[in-house]
């Protein structure tokens, strides 16, 4: 059987993943626990939060051990979380030995479900979809398709070159709301509110204010302040993106379209 450590640590990196991939805070504690309690792992103790772990073991033993895992916040990837809870309870039930749930770790963090084109396709059809769902209309979509299309092809090339969140979400939003001015200033009859509208939806923090609501339910009052900051500030990010490009068309082109 694997020593004590080895399955701590073990432990701790399906927490990560699930934490990186928007698991609740309560599940990854829940999974770390379930798997220390599965190898007898005695005296041992668990504290997660939204962008960390803290987990120790044999506390009052002199094999005692602990782990400290920083995680940045991240976005929501269902198909990995399914796949780690997969993992997880073949561990917990003894079906898959420690050697080989390392490899399974491993492949579920560079599995990719979706392939780049069809990540490109879906935004533009969101944001297409949102468009003509809060008041445009079919040319509107259309526009907002195309518009959707070239800012996940920048998010991705954000995501490529690191840039910050905060400086992906300035930039992606003023660069959806100058592609609308264009499109205006070349006659089309759209409703511009209406393109910009639906084309920043895929930057909108959803998921990370439905979290942070969560995590005060739960009581992990810590988590949910994080999780509540991290959704304004990307919020204000937006904000901020779309003002800027609407006062530089008014700057340069009078106001006049807008």
């Amino acid at each position: 059987m694997a020593d004590t450590k080895e399955i701590l640590t073990l432990a701790v990196e399906i927490g990560d993943a699930m934490l990186r991939n928007g698991a609740e805070i309560y599940r990854v504690e829940d999974v770390v626990l379930r798997i220390l309690e599965s190898y007898q792992v005695e005296e041992y103790d668990v504290y997660v939060i939204s962008n960390g772990i803290f987990a120790s073991a044999n506390e009052n033993r002199e094999d005692a051990c602990s782990m400290i895992r920083h995680v940045p916040l991240g976005a929501v990837d269902l198909g990995k979380l399914s796949v780690l809870n997969q993992l997880t309870r073949d561990l917990c039930e003894h079906k898959c030995s420690v050697s080989d749930a390392w490899d399974r770790l491993d492949a579920c963090k560079e599995q990719k479900l979706y392939t780049k084109m069809l990540l490109i396709l879906g935004c533009g059809l969101g944001c297409g979809g949102f468009s003509y769902l809060f008041g445009g209309q079919p040319i509107d979509a259309v526009v907002a398709f195309f518009i959707g299309i070239l800012e996940k092809m920048l998010l991705m090339n954000f995501a490529k070159h690191k840039l910050s969140g905060v400086l992906s979400n300035v930039f992606a939003s003023s660069f959806v709301t100058i592609l609308s001015i264009l499109v205006l200033l070349t006659g089309l009859p759209i409703m511009q509110d209406k393109v910009v509208i639906g084309a920043i939806m895929p930057l909108v923090p959803g998921i990370a204010f439905t979290t942070s609501i969560r995590d005060f339910y739960n009581g992990d009052y810590l988590s949910g302040t994080i999780h509540l900051i991290d959704a304004l500030l990307t919020a204000l990010c937006i904000a901020v993106g779309v003002c800027i490009s609407i006062w530089l068309s008014h700057q340069f082109g009078g106001g006049a379209l807008l």
